[in-house]
Parts: C-alpha cells; sequence; structure tokens
C-alpha cells in the first residue's frame, strides 16, 4: 500500500484538529494599527513570514559564501 495516501490524511486531519481548536479571535496592535484574526490564521501568517526570511536570509549567505570562495 502506498505510504503517501496514510501520511497525507493524518497531516490533514492533524491541520483541521489545529484550526478547530485556536478558533478564537485575537487582537493585534501595532502601533496606530489593530485588526483582529483568528489565533490559527495568525499562527499560520507568523510560520509562512519565519519561512521566507528563513530562505532569503539562507539565499544570502549562500551568496555571500559563493563571493568568498572566488576571491
Amino acid at each position: 500500500m502506498n505510504w503517501r495516501l496514510p501520511l497525507s490524511l493524518v497531516l490533514i486531519g492533524a491541520v483541521v484538529l489545529f484550526v478547530f481548536q485556536n478558533i478564537g479571535v485575537v487582537e493585534i496592535r501595532f502601533l496606530f494599527w489593530s485588526a483582529a484574526v483568528s489565533r490559527s490564521l495568525l499562527l499560520v501568517m507568523v510560520l509562512v513570514v519565519g519561512i521566507v526570511v528563513g530562505w532569503i536570509w539562507h539565499s544570502l549567505w549562500r551568496r555571500a559564501r559563493q563571493r568568498v570562495r572566488r576571491l
């Protein structure tokens, strides 16, 4: 049997459980800006921002490392 289907079902179930457990609304305030979003959406947004920042940081680090090797 293919292992991807059971793994996918378990991951989808975990995501659905996560969303239902974190459905409460949280208010975010920064300087003069405020917004009310669900906790699960906020956590997903923070995860995406972290992934993007890590990806950019890694690419800049790799580019600087390649420049040092050329010298």
